[in-house]
């Protein structure tokens, strides 16, 4: 088993969709132009969000020779995996109240004992703040070297207050920082195409320039792949929604196809998918040493 690269996708604030993020980078990594082997780890332990978010809700892993195997998310191409305490959990809604030491022991356990096979990114998404999972983190990725962290923001001043130390935090456990992206930069409007800034716009941006690093790019709210991770889960389908239906699909029924399909099957067909295949080319220039 080898991991070619690891990225953290961080914030000091909650609420700002990294877990979002941390999708939809690794749907684009193992997608066409860059069709990359992709593991995503959910080391939010309390608030374990990516099985939702692939459509993976009831989905199990099982124990094997090498360690516990992770989900795929594509059955088919098979270049997407997932690991989750969310698989761990006999019921979705069970609370996971641990202290830091049994958090540590099961980060330990998913960096080491997590048969991913041969990858080419290994996207950690985190939860917010500066905690024990962190801190775990840099202790037993410390011999692994990643390659940095993406920092997740959103436009507003009580964000980037808490997302700066964030960075601070990267500066003391030594991890580069590959860039910052502003999200819900914007709401797109899913009858006339229109982009609001509800939350403001630029602080992403201003942050980036304040601290010397590299600005990956803005993202804006797009309602249609909302309702692709809360219509369908509302309706027993476990991240599916009834793509074209324009009152499941925010009124968007341009350029999908029709039938039940994920939000990782239509992701790249989205108005999202241009902007973050510029972000996963930033990433990639970053990560494989080709940065101009």
């Amino acid at each position: 088993m080898t991991i070619q690269n690891i990225v953290l996708v961080l914030s000091g604030k909650g609420g700002v969709g990294k877990s979002t993020v941390s999708a939809e980078l690794a749907l684009t990594l193992s997608a066409h132009p860059f069709n990359k082997r992709v593991g995503i780890l959910d080391v939010d332990l309390t608030g374990p969000s990516m099985p939702r978010i692939l459509g993976l809700q009831g989905k199990q892993v099982h124990q094997g020779s090498a360690g516990w195997v992770p989900v795929f998310a594509d059955d088919r191409t098979r270049r997407l995996s997932c690991m989750s305490i969310g698989f761990l959990l006999k019921n979705p809604d069970d609370a996971v109240v641990w202290r830091g030491p049994k958090k540590n022991a099961m980060i330990k356990q998913f960096i080491e004992d997590v048969a991913w096979g041969d990858l080419d990114y290994l996207i950690i998404d985190t939860p917010p703040g500066t905690g024990d999972e962190h801190i775990s983190l840099g202790e037993h990725l410390r011999d692994l070297k990643p390659n940095g962290a993406v920092i997740v923001t959103t436009p507003q001043n009580v964000a980037i207050a808490d997302v700066r130390k964030e960075l601070s935090f990267c500066r003391k456990v030594s991890f580069p920082v590959i860039g910052i992206v502003e999200n819900m930069s914007g709401y797109v409007c899913p009858h006339c195409a229109e982009c609001t800034n509800i939350f403001s716009k630029g602080g992403g941006e201003a942050l980036a320039r304040e601290h010397g690093v590299p600005f990956l790019g803005c993202i804006p709210i797009d309602p249609s792949l909302v309702s692709l991770i809360e219509s369908g889960n509302e309706n027993g389908g476990g991240g599916e929604v009834r793509v074209g239906d324009a009152a499941a699909d925010g009124g968007r029924t341009d350029g999908l196809k029709q039938g039940r399909r994920r939000f990782c099957d239509v992701f790249g067909e989205s108005a999202l998918a241009p902007l973050f295949r510029d972000m996963a080319e930033k990433v990639r220039k970053s990560c494989e040493g080709t940065v101009e």
